[in-house]
């Protein structure tokens, strides 16, 4: 094996099998005895001599602390798990109007207390809440019903242009992609990764918020530190297992809202208590 080229392995043609052809005479065999090397790719770890793989990074004892999660969130009655997005849309309606419920629901969540975001959204339901029915409210009683929602005034105006889009550039539907969604006023990354999983059912990749931030942070779920959701949402999709994605947000949001707190998290009645990196400076 080349120390310049790990990894790789050499195979070698024998000459005058009849491919060689000699330049500028088509056709005509080399009459040469020199081989040629053909490098052959093969995953790290095998064929012979290989360098072993290189196993992929995950931070200790993760397992053991989501089971403990999962377990903590069994009796699902977490706000998020009762007045969450997923709870806040007319499951009856056609789909797209469905879909468009749900993204509304998620612009309205933002910086916003679930038991509000629901509240908000009964009553724009109450009105037959539909990409129509919002692009004929005028901006003064969009704002009434959706108040108190935080910032509410920047949401007036994003949902409305939101909605335009939407009309204009789909059809009343809300787009099937990330990169399309984070394009709308208003929508960014978790918003987009929530909408692919609650109106598409499609799990494109982790929606973390500041709860999953914040959580991932304390359990050393990250190599090094960072500093926004979307840094983490980055570092997770690293290693974390992909059919873990969809699930990775309702727990640890829930996890988040009634054990692990911003301040004076719970870790007396944490069952990771002993295992969590955080737990002993908290």
């Amino acid at each position: 094996m080349s120390a310049a080229r790990p990894g790789l392995r050499r195979l070698r043609s024998a000459a005058g099998s009849g491919g060689s052809q000699t330049q500028g005479r088509p056709g005509v065999p080399r009459q040469s005895r020199r081989r040629k090397s053909v490098a052959i790719a093969y995953e790290a770890g095998q064929g012979e001599g290989a360098e072993p793989r290189r196993a992929r990074w995950e931070p200790p004892r993760w397992r053991e602390q989501l089971q403990h999660i999962r377990d903590m969130r069994s009796s699902r009655d977490a706000p998020v798990d009762e007045m969450g997005v997923q709870t806040c849309y007319d499951s009856s309606a056609p789909p797209e109007v469905m879909r468009y419920q749900v993204l509304l629901a998620l612009m309205l969540s933002s910086q916003t207390k679930d038991q509000v975001t629901s509240a908000a959204m009964l009553r724009l339901r109450r009105r037959g809440l539909s990409v129509d029915s919002v692009l004929q409210m005028d901006d003064e009683t969009l704002g009434q019903i959706i108040y108190p929602v935080g910032f509410w005034r920047n949401k007036v105006k994003y949902i409305k242009q939101t909605t335009a889009i939407l009309k204009q550039k789909y059809g009343g539907d809300i787009p099937s992609t990330v990169e399309e969604l984070v394009q709308l006023p208003g929508v960014g990354p978790k918003m987009a990764h929530l909408a692919m999983h609650i109106a598409w059912d499609s799990v494109a990749g982790i929606a973390v918020d500041t709860h999953v931030h914040r959580i991932s942070n304390r359990l050393k779920w990250v190599k090094k530190e960072t500093k926004s959701p979307e840094e983490t949402r980055v570092a997770l999709e690293e290693w974390l297992p992909r059919d873990l994605w969809k699930e990775i947000n309702w727990l640890l949001v829930g996890f988040g809202q009634q054990t692990c707190l911003p301040v004076k998290p719970r870790c007396s009645q944490c069952l990771n208590q002993d295992i969590c990196p955080a737990a002993t400076r908290l």
